[in-house]
């Protein structure tokens, strides 16, 4: 017995194929309506970064540390200078991490930080990278103790002796400390705390 299909089945199945594929349609009012949305939870992080900013470049004016404020980041060159192939951080640093963290803690407790080490021109690319790693960490783990910041908010990455990043080109020993450093990246503020920001 042979089995016939007839043209009515064969235009129902189109039809019910082509409003399947409509089902995903958005509507131009509710397409408008999300991207004002995300618009405006935009425009709200970039005020409360560059109000995260102007805090950080009030508190730290006595400080000589620089403060670039990117979309949507800030970033603090730099914050703790270290001793040739050493990852103690120095009690002269101790000061302006104090004011970092109590700015952040403060007023915007949700922010996410990225802590970033570098090591000097010396010594192979693991080695840097590690010794960099253990910079970044002992002042992640200064900021989390010392200075109440989350763990959870607070992350640390390693750029060793990369060329892009050194302040001195190829330098390494006596009057290289530019090179070894750690810069704090605020990536996020987050939501302010209701008694500030």
């Amino acid at each position: 017995m042979r089995c016939h299909r007839h043209p009515f089945v064969i235009s129902s199945c189109l039809l019910m194929g082509a409003l399947a594929g409509c089902h995903g349609y958005v509507k131009k009012a509710d397409f408008d309506s999300t991207i004002a949305e995300l618009r405006a939870t935009d425009q709200k992080q970039q005020q409360e970064i560059d109000n995260l900013g102007e805090q950080m470049r009030q508190r730290f004016a006595d400080y000589d540390v620089k403060i670039a404020q990117m979309k949507g980041r800030i970033r603090v060159d730099t914050a703790a200078h270290f001793a040739f192939n050493d990852a103690t951080l120095r009690n002269e640093d101790k000061p302006l991490l104090d004011d970092f963290a109590k700015v952040v803690s403060g007023h915007f407790p949700e922010a996410v930080i990225t802590v970033e080490g570098f090591a000097d021109a010396a010594g192979s690319k693991a080695f840097n990278l590690r010794l960099a790693r253990e910079r970044a960490q002992t002042v992640r783990d200064y900021l989390i103790s010392t200075g109440g910041l989350s763990g959870e908010k607070v992350r640390v990455v390693s750029y060793g002796e990369a060329r892009n990043r050194q302040v001195l080109q190829d330098k390494w020993g006596d009057g290289a400390e530019p090179n070894r450093r750690v810069s704090l990246v605020v990536d996020d503020a987050g939501v302010p705390s209701a008694s500030g920001g």
